[in-house]
């Protein structure tokens, strides 16, 4: 899994947080009738961007509610969605929730589906400006959407860009020239799973496409680095939010 069932997203580096709306659980009904599990945080500014969260492989887990807090105090509307409602449905889940199965059957058009639930949500808070942000399994679904939604831009952190096996078409390297709007990718330069020459052929494949692109590798960091457990990783942590804020453009960064 991409983080320990006690990490948590590190703090935001803001200069005086914007604070919180409100937030709320929500039960989200996709265009192809499907339910799934949300979480919302709204900032102060309904004028706000919004951001759909992207979860890694156990779907709306805890960390992915806080960040989506922290999103919000940050001043950007944030929605954290869930991938298991066709398999697993909408109830409660403790820590040894087995995803691995429901991993194993998420669809393309039935993420598309889920994924748009979630951007409405953001449009119905007032956010014109709508991007997505992932995080492992949910970094390469984030980095694709950029060919698949209407959105500003997206982030992925730690997303994988090639592919899977021979039979992979869903790899972000072999959809890349479809994207339309701009990327940042945020990678571990110790991460075991990404080689840094991966990276290297995403870049080169989305400048060659023309797409507004910037993939960060932070030296030393293991995939998930992202985390306030991970206090050794905090100088990345700290540049990666302020990368992220300033690329969706919420409250000012120190």
């Amino acid at each position: 899994m991409c983080h320990d069932t006690t990490g948590r997203p590190p703090l935001p580096p803001i200069a005086g947080g914007a604070g919180v709306a409100g937030t709320e659980d929500l039960i989200l009904e996709a265009a192809d009738g499907n339910r799934l599990l949300a979480f919302a945080a709204r900032a102060a500014d309904p004028r706000s961007p919004g951001v759909v969260i992207l979860p890694d492989v156990r779907g709306l887990h805890p960390f992915y509610s806080d960040l989506a807090v922290r999103f919000a105090e940050a001043g950007a509307h944030a929605t954290a969605i869930d991938y298991f409602g066709r398999t697993a449905g909408i109830g409660d889940r403790g820590d040894d929730f087995e995803f691995m199965p429901h991993v194993r059957q998420v669809s393309t058009d039935g993420l598309r589906a889920d994924v748009e639930a979630g951007i409405a949500t953001l449009r119905s808070a007032g956010a014109e400006r709508v991007f997505s942000v992932g995080f492992c399994m949910g970094g390469r679904f984030a980095f694709n959407t950029a060919a698949e939604h209407d959105l500003a831009g997206v982030v992925g952190f730690y997303g994988g860009p090639e592919g899977r096996g021979p039979d992979d078409d869903r790899a972000p390297i072999t959809v890349a020239p479809g994207y339309r709007c701009p990327v940042l990718g945020l990678f571990g330069g110790a991460d075991e799973g990404i080689r840094v020459e991966a990276i290297e052929r995403f870049r080169q494949t989305l400048d060659e496409a023309g797409v507004t692109n910037e993939m960060v590798i932070y030296d030393g960091a293991p995939h998930s680095f992202f985390d306030r457990t991970f206090d050794e990783h905090r100088e990345a942590c700290d540049d990666a939010w302020q990368r992220v804020l300033a690329f969706v453009g919420g409250t000012t960064i120190r």
